[in-house]
């Protein structure tokens, strides 16, 4: 016992010592840079100003810089199709050479939305643009007919044409509208609606600036969809044809006949 401890006393028992130490503190240092050095620590490349840009342009760029890339898209209405309005990292960012760099374009074509109903008897041009807005839609040209509600929808047009409720047209589009004028004075003529289908009788009523009034169902109905006016009042006859601007039209409807189905 006495000779070991004899032994830590000795220049080479201290030797060892430092030996193991330096070892261990070189091991240490050597993983610490190599780590580093392997990580990129506290390197990288900053990420370019995309949002704006041509999606051809931004896409020249990351590639110039290294970065690879992913493209989503989203419609965004006034903006130029194929430009940058979103980034992910945001510019200036520093990030690894290869790093995926995530971005968002406007798309080339705009959805297509359903048009809301305008024309109710209590829709006015207010609520409409209100309305149009809410389903990504705009206001064009307004124009003004004999009605006796001030403002009140009369007509929907796109492109010149009338569109019925849920016709499809592409999100952002124009819209001119038909309102009416408030003068409640002038005449128009009734329309000849018997044998026409509910939807086609009350179409015609509200384009000839009358109002759909009560509608009564006459005998079994099986097919809600499928029924064809049997009266009107008023009715067109030889003396009278026309009716004061806003007049109800109250409608008698009953069951359509079947449609016919092909056999083999």
């Amino acid at each position: 016992m006495s000779n070991f401890f004899a032994y830590l006393k000795t220049r080479q028992f201290r030797n060892t010592i430092l030996l193991v130490v330096a070892t261990v503190i070189s091991i240490v240092l050597i993983a610490f840079f190599s780590l580093s050095s392997y990580t990129r620590h506290g390197q990288g490349i900053p990420v370019p100003k995309l949002k704006g840009l041509n999606v051809d342009k931004a896409m020249g760029l990351l590639t110039d810089q290294g970065f690879n890339y992913k493209i989503d898209s989203v419609y965004v209405p006034d903006i130029a199709p194929g430009t940058i309005v979103e980034q992910d990292p945001d510019a200036g960012t520093n990030v690894k050479e290869s790093r995926t760099i995530y971005l968002t374009m406007v798309t080339q074509l705009a959805p297509n939305v359903s048009l809301p109903d305008l024309t109710t008897d209590q829709s006015i041009y207010r609520e409409a643009v209100a309305t149009l807005s809410n389903y990504g839609l705009k206001v064009g040209d307004t124009t003004y007919r004999s009605d006796i509600a001030r403002d009140r929808v009369l007509e929907v047009r796109f492109g010149g044409q009338i569109i019925k409720p849920g016709t499809k047209i592409p999100k952002g589009s124009k819209l001119d509208l038909v309102l009416g004028n408030g003068e409640g004075a002038s005449e128009v003529e009734i329309p000849e609606l018997l044998n026409l289908d509910l939807d086609a009788a009350k179409f015609s009523i509200k384009g000839a600036g009358l109002t759909v009034g009560t509608i009564t169902y006459e005998g079994s109905i099986t097919d809600s969809t499928n029924v064809v006016v049997v009266s009107q009042s008023p009715m067109r006859s030889d003396s009278l044809s026309k009716a004061s601007i806003g007049t109800r039209i109250n409608l008698t409807v009953s069951q359509g006949k079947p449609s016919d189905v092909p056999t083999n």
